[in-house]
């Protein structure tokens, strides 16, 4: 679901220039932010490239506007032309040209062309008024992050250049899509490691790239794995040290009595003759310890062509295994975790002759077709036409300029390897059960998990002790590209085996992941959700406000409620539960840090932070948190609000179960009765016989009773009514995740609103005279219910120490001093970070809400240091007074409190 703020696709310009002078600026148009959104966002459910563009005096220029641009624009990138934009067929696009768009909706379309001309498919873009005046966000899908960027960056350039009648040189389009190309091949999964990513993501395990390479995080917590290529983390050492070492391979392999060609290692050209000449020509050269067929020979027959082969091998490696050439057709068969999973027999780079064409000519011809590219990146790799294959062919008594006759076969290497241009052809259903069980001793004794079992022999349906076949080699991290997309015969899923591997049937992939939003109450919600598994014993990872925690343990300071964060939790491998705040910031700038959850809780949704990043609308910032119900899995639960109703609005959004909670007394909530008539789940306070008010979960009809709100801590004797959404919500996510109810119990009546469980969020602490309420409220709706509380506690005179961030509307700062105004004595102070407000006012616009509230002038003053002030109230403090101070520099205030007791 796109946002209600967000405009149809594309967006026009505001307004049109009459007859636009030709002496446009095109550097008016520029970037001022750009960034990549990793997860699920505001915008997409997916990863997109957002950034932030000014137009200057471009602001109300269209494109119809500029003379000549559409016909240079579409000039430089023809296949414009085939976007249907808004209009839904091919050409629809160019219409809006011609009848005038605006640059921002040029721009998005020339972005995701360029990503599609260089191998991508995307197709999701959007423009957006950002709410900051001259700022328009235009957002564009991506595969590949680096890809998206440069797109987006070359696509200004393209635009700059349309717009400029007088450029000397048109913008050069194919060297740009070229340069992405080759970004988008460095950059995408290669083969093998994407043929187990895929696997794992048909089977829903979550998928985690850990660089620009192949190292990939399956799973998450404790039941997450790493693979890089066909290499993961059960992989031995010591296994991959032999497979390296063809020589100890070889040795290996005779010991258990497998077929391996006779030979040894040479360190100079007089030891690879000498071998040579010991076990008898023909031989081969190769380096000890290479890969991917570098420094291979063919056949040698003579000690000139062995010393030239040494020479070439020992490029790769110092010591140099000669050994027996063995006669017959190259095999590679995959082993995983001791099963033979596909077998290939390897054809050698070729070219067939039509009698007409040259080698070269061949080459050229067979290396257009699409699925060839360089190295692994595609399903075939280009055919060599290099110093090799003129020494190779040389021996054949050819060139590159031979003409082969009609069909007859060129090779153009020696060995069969896929990375020198060599196809495969599919032989797993051929194999001998001989040969399998010969394969996987082999791979067992090596002590790979995955192995490369190269073979050479005239038949794989043959046992290998009747055709002479031998075992050439064992290799660790296996290309499997000549598996999955084989030349000839049947693709086979090799990725399904390795999966299996590291998750057999019936094992977990993930770990329970909780995420927590809304405007009010979110990290004491995460805080007592932590606390409820923690309490059954689990390791908890969360994350909030004020840092990110292991168990009870503070392992990074700060605010912590955004993708950084919960890739700490999620990355893990000894956390059994994942309880992530997720707060609006974050999922504005960077997206969510996973891609879907187990449970998501959507608390409420009031006035704050708006009129920032674009949200300046209740109902835009609910759009935000929405995010969190729609990345709820199918089988899991959004538990939300049912009294707020744009929360409640949210359960169109998710696929999993809903849940609601209620603070509302019995039938005062339509929609939660309901539910409840459904046999819905849910949770609410209700008055029971003996117990008077309990907090009660019920499905349906079924009631079951959790606590009395009175014995609760977090309550503080009933008078914290704030503090019972959060209680809900907590108590149900556990039950939802299959807590026993006495394990709840006991959890929520061990969880105090103490300085070390609840640092900042309703901390009482004796000091002075009196009693001092901390808490880290910066809202209307949160101080709303401090007041009520503080209302609520016996007191004889209340003092208040209040401010609100800078970077808040002035309504928001009035609201805030209209809600204080019912305190007996107020400190107006102001935070350290003023969020670009001078001194002194935000406290004076705070005082026009007090005034406005009914507080006399005489019963408020001014401090703006914080401590300051706080020391000020506690100097006022007689016997039975309450001072509650809204506080910005939690742990710092905690401590200076504690030292004044």
């Amino acid at each position: 679901m796109i946002p209600t703020a967000t405009p149809p696709h594309g967006a026009e310009a505001p307004a049109t220039a009459a007859a636009a002078s030709p002496g446009i600026d095109p550097n008016e148009i520029r970037l001022t932010r750009l960034r990549a959104l990793r997860g699920p966002n505001f915008w997409r459910l997916a990863p997109v490239i957002a950034c932030d563009v000014r137009l200057g005096a471009l602001e109300a220029v269209s494109s119809a506007d500029i003379p000549g641009f559409v016909d240079r624009l579409l000039a430089t990138l023809p296949s414009l032309a085939e976007h249907p934009c808004t209009r839904g067929s091919a050409g629809g696009f160019v219409e809006r040209l011609r009848e005038g768009t605006h640059l921002p909706h040029i721009l998005e379309h020339v972005a995701l062309e360029l990503q599609t001309l260089a191998g991508s498919d995307v197709s999701f873009g959007r423009v957006v008024p950002s709410g900051d005046e001259g700022v328009w966000w235009v957002i564009v899908a991506y595969e590949e992050e680096e890809v998206g960027l440069q797109s987006v960056r070359d696509a200004l350039a393209l635009v700059r250049a349309a717009l400029d009648p007088a450029r000397a040189e048109p913008f050069d389009v194919a060297g740009a899509i070229e340069d992405l190309h080759e970004l988008y091949e460095n950059v995408r999964l290669g083969p093998s490691t994407y043929a187990i990513v895929e696997e794992a993501r048909r089977r829903g395990i979550p998928v985690r790239r850990l660089n620009s390479h192949s190292l990939v995080q399956l799973g998450l917590g404790k039941n997450l794995r790493r693979i890089q290529a066909t290499m993961s983390d059960y992989t031995s050492a010591i296994g991959v040290e032999i497979a390296q070492d063809k020589d100890d391979t070889k040795r290996v392999l005779q010991n258990i009595g497998l077929p391996v060609p006779t030979g040894d290692v040479a360190r100079t050209d007089d030891d690879a003759v000498a071998i040579a000449e010991e076990i008898g020509f023909p031989v081969l050269c190769k380096p000890l310890d290479a890969s991917h067929g570098r420094g291979i020979s063919g056949r040698l027959d003579t000690p000139d062509q062995v010393r030239a082969a040494f020479a070439a091998a020992a490029e790769y490696a110092r010591r140099v295994v000669v050994e027996q050439f063995a006669l017959g057709r190259d095999h590679r068969v995959l082993v995983v975790d001791g099963k033979v999973a596909a077998c290939a027999e390897r054809v050698p780079a070729h070219v067939v002759g039509d009698g007409t064409h040259t080698v070269r000519e061949l080459v050229i011809e067979a290396n257009r077709d699409p699925r060839r590219g360089s190295g692994h990146t595609k399903v075939l790799t280009r055919l060599p036409c290099d110093h090799v294959t003129e020494e190779h062919l040389a021996a054949r008594g050819m060139t590159l300029e031979s003409v082969p006759p009609a069909g007859e076969t060129v090779l153009l290497r020696a060995t069969a390897n896929l990375s020198t241009g060599g196809t495969s052809i599919d032989r797993t259903d051929e194999m001998h059960p001989d040969n399998v069980t010969a394969c996987e001793m082999a791979a067992g004794i090596v002590g790979l998990d995955i192995a490369g079992i190269d073979v050479l022999t005239p038949d794989i349906s043959v046992p290998f002790r009747e055709n002479g076949a031998v075992i050439i080699e064992v290799n660790a991290a296996p290309g499997v590209r000549m598996h999955t997309h084989p030349g000839e015969g049947t693709p086979r899923n090799v990725g399904a085996p390795i999966i299996d591997m590291l998750y057999p049937p019936g094992s977990e992939a993930t770990i329970p992941v909780i995420a927590i939003t809304g405007t009010n109450g979110k990290t004491t919600t995460a805080r007592l959700t932590a606390h409820l598994f923690r309490h059954t014993g689990l390791t908890v990872g969360f994350t909030t406000t004020d840092g990110v925690y292991l168990q009870n343990r503070l392992v990074m300071e700060g605010d912590m409620t955004g993708p950084f964060s919960a890739n700490i939790i999620l990355s893990n491998p000894t956390v059994d539960v994942a309880v992530l705040e997720t707060a609006r910031g974050g999922i504005l700038r960077a997206g969510l840090g996973f891609d879907e959850c187990d449970v998501g809780v959507v608390l409420n949704v009031t006035a704050d932070h708006l009129g920032l990043g674009g949200i300046n609308t209740l109902e835009q910032l609910a759009d935000v948190k929405s995010v969190i119900p729609a990345v709820v899995k199918r089988e899991g639960h959004a538990v939300l609000n049912a009294d707020d109703p744009l929360v409640l609005a949210m359960r169109e959004r998710t696929a999993g179960d809903l849940v609601l909670i209620s603070t509302q007394p019995e039938g005062a909530n339509d929609a939660f009765e309901d539910h409840l008539a459904r046999n819905g789940i849910a949770a609410r306070i209700e008055t029971l016989s003996p117990g008077g008010e309990t907090f009660v979960i019920r499905r349906g009809r079924l009631r079951i009773p959790i606590a009395a709100v009175r014995d609760v801590p977090l309550m503080i004797g009933g008078a914290a009514r704030f503090q019972a959404q959060n209680v809900l919500a907590a108590i149900v996510t556990a039950y939802v995740r299959g807590m026993r109810y006495d394990d709840i119990r006991a959890g929520l009546l061990s969880f105090f609103p103490s300085a070390s469980l609840t640092p900042g969020r309703l901390n009482v602490v004796r000091a002075g005279r009196g009693r001092v309420v901390l808490d880290y409220a910066h809202n209307a709706a949160a101080v709303a219910g401090l007041m009520d509380f503080v209302h609520r506690i016996e007191a004889r005179r209340r003092i208040g120490v209040i401010t609100a961030p800078g970077d808040r509307r002035d309504e928001d700062l009035r609201a805030l001093g209209r809600l204080c105004a019912t305190l007996d004595h107020v400190i107006v102070k102001e935070d350290e970070n003023r969020r670009g407000r001078d001194e002194g006012a935000i406290a004076r616009i705070i005082a026009d809400g007090l005034r406005e509230g009914g507080l006399a002038d005489h019963r408020v003053e001014f401090i703006y240091d914080e401590y300051l002030a706080i020391d000020r109230a506690i100097a006022m403090l007689e016997e039975h007074d309450v001072a509650i101070a809204l506080i910005d520099d939690v742990a710092g205030v905690l401590a200076h409190v504690r030292a004044a007791r």
